[in-house]
């Protein structure tokens, strides 16, 4: 076991807190800045005079299927503009007939966009309720199945869920940033519920996945935008078959977050 993992051992078997030194990357905060205000110009362009004419021809198609590969193709040109490539592992582990719950860290914008098009499977995303209400923007969301849970309306937020199930049983998977929102360089937040009562209601299994480097190419109040690599690992899964909300909620929540702490940390 590394050094981080010997002295977080306790912090792993918990929902806790987990915070590593973060070490700045060594290259140049002036072209990071540069290239930071130009990747959100390229989300402006792509928000202006990409998605308005792509909502109204998918709005009321029932088959989205073109509509999604648009959206990917956006996702990557928004990553490439960042000047991320991604590096994936572990999709050996996913079974080409089976929806899974991606569980995942999040530590920056870039997990977004690395987890739509890069998990393996067409799927949906939880994302804060903020964003839904960007013009344009938010309603492209809600038609590619990126909808927020509201934590601060049990009612509202069990009508999300029940949306995220439904969508499963059409044979879409779904992705859950844990923590609920972006964790600074370094840190491992404690993870919400939400995702594991998804799939101990849909039956479905969990896939853990760890993001790595995205804290130190454009982490969370940095305010830059380095070129690098960003490396996703998708864990073994977790079967929640026969499993009960009331018994094994945090049993399978504490296991999810130790895989991803002993990846991100190792």
């Amino acid at each position: 076991m590394s050094e981080h993992l010997q002295k977080f051992s306790s912090e792993l078997e918990s929902n806790r807190k987990i915070t590593i030194p973060f070490e700045e990357s060594s290259k140049s905060r002036i072209i990071g800045k540069l290239r930071y205000w130009w990747c959100w110009t390229v989300v402006v362009v792509l928000i202006l005079f990409l998605a308005p004419p792509l909502i109204v021809i998918y709005r009321f198609k029932k088959d989205r299927s073109n509509f999604y590969k648009w959206c990917d193709f956006g996702a990557r040109i928004w990553l490439n503009s960042c000047g991320a490539t991604v590096k994936v592992s572990g999709l050996e582990h996913l079974d080409p007939g089976r929806e899974y719950v991606f569980v995942s860290n999040h530590r920056s914008y870039l997990d977004t966009a690395t987890l739509y098009v890069y998990a393996g499977k067409r799927i949906g995303l939880v994302a804060k309720k903020e964003l839904l209400k960007v013009p344009i923007f938010g309603y492209g969301m809600a038609i590619a199945n990126v909808f927020a849970i509201d934590r601060s309306n049990p009612e509202r937020a069990r009508k999300s869920i029940d949306r995220a199930r439904d969508l499963m049983k059409k044979g879409f998977s779904f992705g859950v940033f844990a923590e609920g929102t972006r964790a600074m360089p370094g840190e491992l937040l404690p993870f919400k519920k939400g995702a594991i009562h998804l799939a101990l209601q849909a039956r479905a299994p969990i896939a853990p996945v760890a993001i790595k480097n995205t804290d130190v190419m454009m982490g969370k109040k940095r305010g830059v935008a380095f070129k690098g690599t960003v490396e996703m690992v998708i864990l073994p899964t977790v079967e929640t078959e026969g499993k009960s909300s009331k018994e094994d909620l945090m049993p399978l929540l504490n296991q999810v977050r130790a895989s991803i702490a002993r990846e991100l940390f190792q």
